[in-house]
């Protein structure tokens, strides 16, 4: 008798082995779900039902022994005494080219109908953010396509702007513009608390098949819970440093940062922490923090992020506005009484800012720049009369000179979907107005 023993095989068999499990049950459900078992934050559960199914959940707080769970998907049909089975691991996200092209949720599942993932990595979601000393500089401009930007508010490769608006601006539309125009090798798309009819019009219409060929779409709707919003950000953006590491542009849109404050927001009040302005517990703030540091350049590629900021009500001055300015490297304000006169995109140039303009752009770009923003600006001073016929030509040179431009302003501030403009035909346009301002 031979006896054949595989050694490698055999030494790989205790890592498979469940030599110890670490189990619970299921004793309450009041927003959050409570099991007497211990557990660490961001670990993985699962639930099983009498159904055989198993709910997918995540420690999310704990009470001496007792840990608190959030299910990703919906809580139907949990009763007292489900046992509760705990990983040990928290949860990684699949990454990597295999993705690209494809559509999938909150905790990296696909739901575009195309079948399972190709992916050969997984990495953990908390991931460290780049030591500030380790970061290259913003040296380069992202071509985005849209003169408005290009020539007024240039981004730099490895910037965080901020595209703030109300309802209905049109910000959506922008930022598939961006996405299938811009100059980037990679488009990582988070689309967090999302109407559910408004998902396939953005891929199909706004993104388009050229873009999506080059993107990954993450998507967690309205209706699904706190966790798996917030859940759907922090996989996109691992996605995005994965990407990055490889040495890739990155180009990362997070639509909206307002509806990730709000899942938060339930999450911090249903784990009992203090409500501050409006609503926002503490952790609020960490989270936006944490997760947009995360972003920018690293030592050998970048993630340059454009994040969509709802405003409240159109209030400047609400908590998450506010302080999205103060973490962000630029804002793009987009106005509601722009937009109502059609022009698109609806960019109200004079109290936007990208805070790494001199650094990406030459001195002569600066100075048309600096020129047609103080020619906005002229008119803007005097529209008001101008409409009302209180304003007689011939009183103010200056004056009358933007009355005179003005037009040409606006059609170069315009733009059509689907109408991408070069860097030097914006750099040539841009010129030709600086050059008919003399002051």
């Amino acid at each position: 008798m031979h006896l054949r023993l595989n050694v490698a095989e055999m030494t790989q068999l205790p890592g498979r082995c469940d030599v110890f499990r670490n189990v619970g049950k299921l004793r309450s459900v009041r927003g959050l779900m409570r099991a007497d078992m211990p557990g660490f934050v961001g670990e993985t559960c699962k639930v099983g039902l009498p159904s055989g199914e198993q709910l997918m959940a995540e420690v999310v707080g704990f009470d001496e022994n007792e840990s608190q769970l959030m299910c990703f998907d919906s809580t139907a049909g949990l009763h007292p005494g489900l046992e509760i089975t705990a990983t040990g691991h928290s949860r990684a996200v699949p990454v990597g080219v295999g993705l690209l092209g494809r559509v999938i949720d909150g905790i990296g599942r696909p739901i575009d109908g195309r079948g399972p993932l190709r992916v050969r990595r997984w990495r953990a979601e908390t991931a460290t953010v780049p030591d500030a000393m380790q970061r290259t500089r913003i040296t380069e401009p992202l071509v985005t396509g849209q003169r408005v930007i290009d020539g007024l508010l240039t981004i730099g490769r490895g910037q965080r702007v901020g595209l703030f608006a109300g309802s209905g601006v049109g910000k959506s539309t922008l930022m598939g513009e961006i996405a299938k125009s811009a100059e980037s090798d990679v488009n990582v798309i988070a689309m967090v608390g999302e109407r559910g009819r408004e998902v396939r019009p953005f891929i199909e219409d706004c993104l388009g098949e050229s873009g999506l060929a080059r993107s990954v779409v993450v998507v967690a709707t309205s209706d699904q819970t706190p966790l798996m919003r917030i859940k759907a950000v922090l996989t996109a953006a691992t996605i995005a440093e994965e990407f990055r590491d490889q040495g890739a542009h990155v180009l990362f849109f997070l639509d909206s940062l307002t509806r990730l404050a709000m899942a938060q927001r339930e999450l911090g009040l249903l784990l009992g922490e203090p409500p501050g302005s409006r609503g926002y517990p503490p952790s609020v703030q960490s989270l936006l923090a944490s997760v947009l540091e995360r972003l920018g350049c690293g030592e050998v590629g970048a993630i340059t992020g454009l994040i969509t900021v709802l405003v409240d009500g159109d209030d400047m001055d609400e908590p998450i506005t506010d302080a999205a300015r103060g973490i962000l490297d630029g804002h793009i304000i987009l106005s509601r009484k722009i937009a109502a006169q059609g022009h698109y995109p609806a960019v109200d140039v004079l109290p936007s800012v990208s805070r790494v303009f001199r650094e990406v752009t030459t001195t002569e770009h600066q100075n048309h720049a600096t020129k047609l923003r103080s020619l906005l600006s002229t008119h803007a001073e005097i529209a008001d009369l101008i409409q009302i016929g209180a304003y007689k030509a011939g009183t103010s040179p200056q004056v009358d000179r933007a009355v005179q431009i003005i037009p040409a302003a606006k059609r170069f501030l315009q733009q059509s979907v689907n109408q991408k403009a070069g860097w030097q035909e914006t750099q040539d346009q841009l010129k030709t107005l600086a050059a008919a301002w003399p002051w």
